[in-house]
């Protein structure tokens, strides 16, 4: 497999980082300034669909007192422990 893609390793490290906050991928793309696009792709790519991480389905209240629907990112536990410089050495 090929070596992990640098963003890719940026948003493993932020999650880590903010573990057990409630961050989206906005968040995410604001503090590491990139795209909300790359990290939504980066997340269900690269972190998701390998089973490191999950999107948590959630409502804010906005500021108005409207109601917004959102998705939280975490990693999973096999996420948190993913050696991000060798991922195939399980």
């Amino acid at each position: 497999m090929a070596a992990m893609k640098e963003n890719t390793k940026k948003v493993f490290e932020f999650l880590r980082t903010v573990n057990g906050q409630n961050v989206t991928a906005a968040d995410v793309a604001e503090g590491l300034g990139l795209e909300k696009r790359s990290v939504d792709g980066i997340f269900t790519s690269a972190i998701q669909k390998k089973g490191y991480g999950i999107r948590v389905p959630a409502e804010v209240e906005m500021e108005d007192g409207t109601h917004k629907g959102v998705k939280f990112l975490q990693l999973t536990e096999a996420g948190m422990n993913l050696d991000l410089e060798n991922p195939d050495a399980e």
